[in-house]
């Protein structure tokens, strides 16, 4: 069995994510989309390099069917700035940067590329507390039309 790799020194800033967390959340959205709950699990890893590596899944609170998910890599760039690059089967690729600090990181996207039957979504903002070993975050789109509206709140324990 190998052991864990040594932490990168780049990623002490962002060392508080690193684990496993799980809970639950609310979505809403002022389009087509009805308000919902889901549960929730989230992935962050390192391999030695100065990256993180994050994988979200969501799944259905009623009969555990799989819902969303996520794939990212998180690079910090100075010891408060961070740059984000997510995933998502909707044929979506968000790249994000933003503050990092005290446990809390606020992210907004720079860009988001679509592939040609993805919906229109043209701006993604994310807002994340951890405190010791609970994770709250909020996120935030722009998207068919509307705005900057709130869309997805959840709290995450580290498991």
């Amino acid at each position: 069995m190998t052991s864990a790799p040594a932490l990168h020194p780049a990623l002490e800033p962002l060392a508080f994510l690193l684990g496993e967390w799980e809970g639950e959340g609310e979505g809403s959205y002022p389009s087509d989309i009805r308000d919902f709950r889901y549960r929730e699990e989230v992935r962050f890893w390192h391999e030695a390099k100065p990256v993180l590596i994050y994988a979200q899944s969501t799944f259905d609170l009623d009969d555990g069917a799989p819902l969303h998910i996520e794939i990212g890599i998180w690079r910090p760039v100075a010891p408060d700035r961070v740059e984000v690059v997510i995933t998502h089967p909707t044929g979506h690729a968000e790249v994000t940067e933003g503050s990092v600090g005290d446990g809390r990181i606020e992210l907004a996207s720079r860009s988001v590329s679509a592939t040609s039957t993805a919906k229109a979504v043209t701006a993604v903002e994310r807002s994340i507390t951890v405190s010791g070993d609970r994770l709250d975050y909020e996120l935030r789109m722009a998207a068919v039309g509307r705005p900057m509206t709130h869309h997805l709140a959840a709290s995450l324990t580290r498991a």
